[in-house]
């Protein structure tokens, strides 16, 4: 049946509120508990602690969201809540955990500012920019890079299968968080080795997550600013990167990868390509990263723009997984 205008408007509108419900679901570790099979909510709310009244009516609110099903003698979960799980792969728990975090809605809570004026407004709601929030609240950091770590997971499985890297012995996840590209690209490509830079907070987590998988030996994650400098290599990765920041910005970051690259090295983009046109994610992307960012996503033309006004000029464009290209550039 077809929603009515009212139904769809309303469903816009609780939208905040089925948000909260699957960051709740996250916090009371609900996909593990019923990983094994169905629990009652006296069951639930003694593991976690948690209030039985209000853990019943929870639950009543996931069965209605299709979390889990009410089996009569306890709440089964469902295959949606089973991408919730911490161990599922291309889990989203962290970023469930992350997009709806205090830090997030502040700034969220201003996007009508945020169109009228046409700046930034994590400043306002947080008090300092998002990534200087991030770094002082390393906990939020680690959340944060965890979360573009399943967000990533997607894009980066059919990146690496479009990337060549012939005659590349080294590449360069530049802002990598936690290296998800980088030992992506190592468990494809045995005769890699790989960097990954960024900022402090991260870097246990790259460390981490290079040690699960065996490849330490090959892999080295690198405190830096890639505003300043970029470690030399033959391939620079930048996933999710440019988008963060506006123009002026974001040129000097591509900047500093061309003064980076090794003769006959690329730089590899790995972004959203957005048109007038578009539908999805894409386009509330592009909202959200004016609120908390001042920037923007970019179509074809718009990056081809950057790059000439960085040095650099496109050889490539490839769509992976939509809205996302897999965008490869070369000094001009």
């Amino acid at each position: 049946m077809t929603s009515s205008p009212y139904e769809t408007v309303m469903g816009f509108i609780v939208g905040p509120w089925l948000a909260q419900v699957v960051r709740a679901a996250v916090d009371l570790n609900l996909a593990e508990h019923l990983a094994d099979g169905p629990r009652t909510a006296a069951e639930i709310a003694e593991a976690e602690g948690s209030d039985p009244d209000a853990t019943a009516r929870f639950l009543r609110a996931c069965a209605s969201l299709g979390l889990v099903t009410d089996t009569g003698k306890g709440f089964a979960g469902t295959e949606t809540l089973a991408v919730l799980h911490r161990d599922t792969p291309m889990s989203l728990r962290d970023l469930a955990a992350s997009q709806s975090s205090p830090a997030m809605w502040q700034t969220w809570a201003r996007i009508p500012e945020a169109i009228r004026s046409g700046e930034v407004q994590t400043d306002k709601a947080l008090g300092m920019s998002f990534f200087d929030y991030l770094a002082a609240h390393p906990d939020q950091g680690a959340v944060f890079g965890a979360a573009m770590a399943s967000m990533s997971a997607p894009v980066i499985r059919d990146a690496v299968e479009v990337i060549d890297v012939s005659g590349a012995t080294t590449v360069v996840d530049v802002g990598g968080a936690h290296g998800s590209f980088a030992l992506a690209m190592l468990a494809k490509h045995p005769g890699l080795e790989a960097i990954v830079l960024d900022l402090p907070h991260s870097l246990p987590g790259a460390q981490a997550a290079a040690a699960a998988q065996g490849l330490t030996d090959r892999f080295t994650a690198v405190a830096g600013d890639f505003f300043k400098a970029v470690p030399e290599g033959d391939i620079l990765l930048l996933k999710f990167i440019l988008h963060d920041w506006a123009d002026d910005d974001a040129e000097q970051i591509l900047v500093n990868c061309r003064e980076a690259l090794r003769p006959g090295g690329r730089i590899v983009i790995t972004e959203i390509v957005i048109d007038d046109h578009a539908t999805g994610m894409a386009p509330l992307m592009d909202i959200a990263m004016l609120a908390t960012s001042g920037s923007r996503e970019r179509t074809l033309a718009e990056f081809d723009d950057l790059l000439g006004r960085a040095g650099l000029r496109r050889i490539a464009a490839t769509a992976v997984q939509p809205p996302y290209f897999v965008i490869e550039a070369v000094t001009a």
